[in-house]
């Protein structure tokens, strides 16, 4: 019988077997939350408490730079949001995340996490091989924006949110590219 957990267990399970004790631990840790579209999920000039793990929406983290908001990344459905040297290093840092729909989560506090590393050390497992794949992602990132013309890096952006980029508003992922929006419509006409 299918349970409204199945999204984060599934998740897990795809890096660690999931014990029936790990598995109620982390049920018992998770809170479900909901927040409106434009809503933010994390204030920068607050520390970075809690993880998301994104069921239903998108998010997307920024900061800013002379007053405009500058899009770093975007996390969807099955991913995990937070601003991580915040969260990691418990210090404000210069990510805010915000909802760009409407965002069902499930949220998870450092101290709960903190716990669960400490008695299963399966998630010590989990912790490395899942942020080997967001770490291969930034590198990637890194990549295209220091060593690859405007298309490329358009054409890399819609690789990596294949599934998403056209729930993504356009200054956003001009913002994004480090391209201004005049330029990503010329790139979005030649396709």
């Amino acid at each position: 019988m299918p349970s409204e957990f199945d999204p984060v267990l599934h998740h897990f399970s795809q890096y660690i077997k999931l014990s029936e004790t790990l598995k109620k631990e982390l049920l018992d840790r998770l809170s479900f939350q909901t927040f409106e579209k434009g809503e933010l999920l994390h204030d920068a000039d607050k520390i970075c408490t809690k993880s998301y793990f994104i069921l239903n929406g998108l998010t997307r983290t920024y900061y800013l730079k002379d007053g405009t908001e500058i899009s770093e990344y975007f996390s969807s459905e099955s991913e995990w949001v937070n601003s991580p040297k915040s969260f990691i290093g418990r210090t404000k840092d210069i990510y805010s995340i915000d909802c760009l729909e409407k965002t069902e989560t499930f949220c998870l506090k450092i101290n709960d996490l903190g716990y669960l590393f400490d008695h299963f050390p399966e998630m010590e497992r989990y912790a490395r091989l899942s942020m080997g794949s967001v770490f291969g992602h930034l590198m990637e990132r890194i990549t295209s924006q220091r060593f690859t013309t405007a298309k490329e890096k358009y054409e890399h952006f819609l690789t990596v949110y294949k599934g998403i980029y056209h729930r993504i508003p356009l200054g956003m992922t001009a913002s994004y590219l480090g391209i201004t929006q005049s330029t990503l419509s010329r790139l979005r006409a030649e396709k």
